[in-house]
């Protein structure tokens, strides 16, 4: 009884679109109640997202990044999983961003459990050859981008078998690392949303019905309105008010199973007190 009413009181924080910062609306989270969070940070390539200047210097950037992560590790269930995605930063001033950021994701602690490959199938639209039909200085062009998949303290999250909502076909499928998803060509005014189908391989294969997933720079909402529409309960954070409330109109049409019903978020973009 004692362990329903304590999950009934973290579940008050959950299920809302919220416009703050990462790191200080994480810190007001209950600790050990999110089982997946699923995110892909700026990338300080100054692309033009509302409401964050994407222009840190390196070394504030990835400390900004490491305090984040930090944040998180405690609200992390044990067992639970951080799914980060980030893409190859660029061709001519190549710096091995993946490289940094799991470092620095283990060196908090997380367990490392693999990297997908997402492949991205946008080479027809590719014009940076380098030096054509040369050795001289060819170009390879990153046509996919790192999925890398950490987890808090153990590899095994516990859950109700019941809650199982993956295919034996779909398993099979999503357990190969190399995923040929194309990227999302609707961006209803974000620089860089991620298809769907992405993001429903990583809630099935890595969480139950019933669990709660979150996204800390969640954009317009691709990861909360794919976990209602999956029967998970989800929190949104963005820094863009505009972007929260493009979420929060997304989620509300994203319908949960009959069986499993999530409530859509509230008028307000605010945690409760």
């Amino acid at each position: 009884m004692g362990q329903a009413r304590s999950r009934s009181a973290s579940l008050r924080y959950f299920d809302r679109v919220v416009h703050g910062d990462a790191r200080s609306v994480l810190d007001r989270l209950p600790a050990d109640s999110v089982h997946l969070a699923i995110t892909s940070p700026p990338y300080n390539l100054k692309v033009p997202y509302r409401g964050y200047g994407d222009d840190r210097a390196p070394d504030e950037y990835l400390r900004w990044l490491k305090e984040v992560w930090q944040t998180l590790h405690r609200v992390l269930v044990p067992g639970g999983r951080f799914v980060l995605n980030v893409a190859p930063t660029s061709i001519k001033d190549f710096r091995p961003i993946h490289h940094d950021l799991s470092r620095d994701l283990r060196d908090l602690g997380y367990i490392m459990r693999t990297e997908i490959i997402w492949y991205k199938q946008t080479m027809g639209r590719r014009t940076a050859w380098g030096s054509w039909r040369s050795p001289s200085n060819p170009h390879i062009v990153p046509s996919w981008e790192y999925v890398l998949v950490f987890s808090k303290g153990q590899w095994k999250l516990s859950g109700d078998p019941a809650a199982v909502d993956i295919t034996a076909r779909e398993f099979e499928t999503f357990s190969d690392g190399f995923w040929a998803i194309p990227p999302e060509r609707r961006r209803d005014g974000h620089p860089a949303p991620f298809p769907e189908a992405l993001i429903e391989r990583l809630v099935k294969f890595y969480s139950y019905r019933g669990n709660v997933v979150l996204d800390m720079f969640a954009g317009t909402g691709t990861v909360a309105a794919v976990a209602r529409r999956l029967g998970r309960h989800y929190l949104n954070i963005d820094s863009s008010r505009e972007y929260c409330r493009l979420a929060a109109d997304r989620i509300r049409g994203a319908t949960p199973p009959p069986d499993a019903p999530i409530p859509a978020p509230p008028r307000s973009f605010a945690l409760p007190a």
